[in-house]
Formats: C-alpha cells, sequence, structure tokens
C-alpha cells in the first residue's frame, strides 16, 4: 500500500515541481530544465529529483548549483501546493540516461550504415 502511496506523491511532486521551476523560480542560471523523474523514499522523508538539462556540461553544472540553492524556496513552495505533515528534503541528481540513450542511437545507426554499404 505504501509503495502506491509514495508513487502517487512522487508524481504529484514531479508535476508541481515543474510548473515552479518553469513559472516562478527565477534564476538566469537556469537553463532549459526538464524533471524526468521522481523517487520518494517510504517514510516521505527524501525526494530524489532526475532532472535533464539541455546546454553544456558548464550549464548543466550551473543548473544544478542554482537549483541547490534554491531548495529553501522550492521546498516552501511545493509545501503550499501539496499537503503533507512533512515536505521531503529535495535532492537534485542530474538524469544521464537521455544522452546515454541518444549515445547508443547514434551508434546502431552507424552500424546499420556500414552494413547496408556492404
Amino acid at each position: 500500500m505504501s509503495r502506491i502511496r509514495t508513487g502517487r506523491v512522487g508524481e504529484q511532486i514531479k508535476k508541481e515541481l515543474s510548473q515552479i521551476v518553469q513559472n516562478e523560480f527565477k534564476d538566469p542560471r537556469i537553463g532549459f530544465v526538464t524533471i524526468t523523474g521522481v523517487d520518494v523514499t517510504n517514510d516521505l522523508s527524501q525526494a530524489k529529483i532526475f532532472l535533464s538539462v539541455f546546454g553544456s556540461d558548464e550549464e548543466k553544472e550551473e543548473t544544478l548549483k542554482a537549483l541547490h540553492r534554491g531548495t529553501g524556496f522550492l521546498r516552501s513552495e511545493l509545501s503550499k501546493r501539496i499537503r503533507l505533515r512533512v515536505t521531503p528534503e529535495l535532492i537534485f541528481k542530474l538524469d544521464t540516461s537521455i544522452d546515454y540513450g541518444s549515445r547508443i542511437e547514434k551508434l546502431l545507426g552507424q552500424l546499420n550504415d556500414g552494413e547496408a554499404k556492404k
């Protein structure tokens, strides 16, 4: 039963944080950010937020730093929108699965091109 609840809370956090970052979080270091996933612990005390950031490695690091600095604001806005006993601690991580997937797609394309030439 608790797995279902943590999943629902995670999805709600993902939805609300996406709106907060896009509309209300005013920091020039924030680039094009997409929240790809949220993992919430069973006791709802921590939430790992997985981000995909469009840009160079330097821009990704700056965006991550800006989000770390704005964690207090993000938690307070989240607590206004989601009614929980304790608002989870937010831990931001870069999601590299999209980069990894595009790299594999590129390699498979090169393999197919090599076989087509034979």
